[in-house]
C-alpha cells in the first residue's frame, strides 16, 4: 500500500496537568530527516523524538513541534531561586561599587540581570513529566499524519492505475496496428519488386521471402508490447506491496520508457508514432506522482 510523503498530524494529550500538544508537517524527501521545535525542558529528547517517527515513517522531511502547558492550579514556578549564584553576584557588585566609588545602591533590579540567579527548576524531573504527555501527543499526531498520507497516496495511487489503463489500451492498439502493417508491406513490397522487373517470372521467391521476412521482424513489436504489459503488471502489484515500494516503481517506470522508445523506432506508422507519444507523457506525469510516493 503506497504513502504519499506529503502530509500534517496534530495530537495533544494531557497528563497529570500537563498538556503537550505535537504538529508534524511532511514533505517530499530521498531520506528520512526530521527538524524539531522542542520545548528547553525535553531538548534533551530529540533522538527520542526521532526514534518514535522512525518506527512509523519510512521517508520524508519532517517538521516536528511541540509545545506544553500546565494547569494554573498545578502550575509550580517555571524558575527557581539560585541564592548562592545571587550572593556571589551581590558580593562582586559591592566590590565594583567601592572600587568605583558609586553611591547608588544596589538593587534587586540590578541582580536579576543575571540570567544563573533565577534557574529552571530540577531538569530531570521536569523532563519526566513533560515528556510523558509529549510522546503521548507525539503518538497521535504521527498516527494522524500516517493516516493523511495513506489517503493521498489512495488518490495518487488512482490517478497511476487510470493512466497505466491507458497505456495498456495504447499499446494493444499499437500491437494491432504493427500486424496489419506487416501484410500492407508484405503486398508493398511485392509489387516494387514486380514494377522493377520487366519478367515477374525471374522474381527469386525464397530470396524474396527471405526479405519479407526480415522485414516483418524488424516491423513487429509483439515481443515488446508482451514486455509492457508485464512490466504494468509487475507495478500494480508493487503498489499493494507493504513495503516501500517507490525505487521498485521507478526501476519499473524506466523500462516501460525504453520499451516505449523501442516501440517508436521499430514502427513506421504515424498512428504508432502517436500512440508512443502518449504513452511517454504518461509515464512523464506518473514519475512526477512518484516523486511523492514514500
Amino acid at each position: 500500500m503506497i504513502s504519499s510523503m506529503t502530509g500534517y498530524g496534530r495530537g495533544e494529550a494531557t497528563l497529570k496537568g500537563i498538556t503537550a500538544i505535537a504538529e508534524i508537517r511532511s514533505v517530499n524527501s530521498r531520506f528520512f530527516e526530521v527538524g524539531t521545535k522542542l520545548p528547553r525542558s525535553i531538548s534533551i529528547r530529540e533522538n527520542d523524538v526521532k526514534e518514535l517517527l522512525r518506527k512509523k515513517i519510512v521517508r520524508g522531511k519532517l517538521n516536528v513541534i511541540v509545545s506544553i502547558e500546565r494547569e494554573v492550579n498545578n502550575a509550580e514556578p517555571p524558575l527557581q531561586l539560585n541564592i548562592s549564584a545571587a550572593k556571589a553576584y551581590y558580593k562582586l557588585l559591592s566590590e565594583l561599587k567601592k572600587k568605583l566609588k558609586i553611591k547608588e545602591p544596589i538593587g534587586l533590579d540590578h541582580l536579576l540581570k543575571f540570567s544563573e540567579i533565577l534557574e529552571p527548576p530540577d531538569i530531570a524531573k521536569e523532563d519526566n513529566a513533560e515528556w510523558r504527555s509529549a510522546e503521548a501527543a507525539l503518538n497521535k499526531a504521527v498516527d494522524s499524519l500516517a493516516e493523511m498520507r495513506r489517503k493521498e497516496g489512495a488518490e495518487l495511487r488512482l490517478d497511476v492505475e487510470q493512466r497505466l489503463s491507458q497505456m495498456e489500451r495504447l499499446v494493444g492498439e499499437s500491437e494491432r496496428i504493427s500486424k496489419e502493417r506487416i501484410g500492407i508491406e508484405r503486398t508493398r513490397l511485392r509489387e516494387k519488386v514486380a514494377q522493377l522487373l520487366e519478367d515477374p517470372s525471374i522474381i527469386n521467391e525464397k530470396r524474396l521471402e527471405f526479405e519479407i521476412s526480415l522485414l516483418a521482424d524488424k516491423l513487429d513489436i509483439t515481443e515488446e508490447c508482451v514486455r509492457f504489459r508485464s512490466h504494468i503488471k509487475f507495478f500494480l502489484e508493487a503498489l499493494e506491496d507493504e513495503d516501500a515500494a517507490g525505487r521498485k516503481l521507478n526501476f519499473l517506470l524506466q523500462e516501460m520508457n525504453r520499451e516505449a522508445n523501442t516501440i517508436g523506432s521499430k514502427s513506421n506508422d504515424s498512428g504508432i508514432s502517436h500512440n508512443v507519444v502518449e504513452i511517454k507523457e504518461d509515464l512523464e506525469k506518473i514519475r512526477e506522482q512518484l516523486q511523492n510516493i514514500e
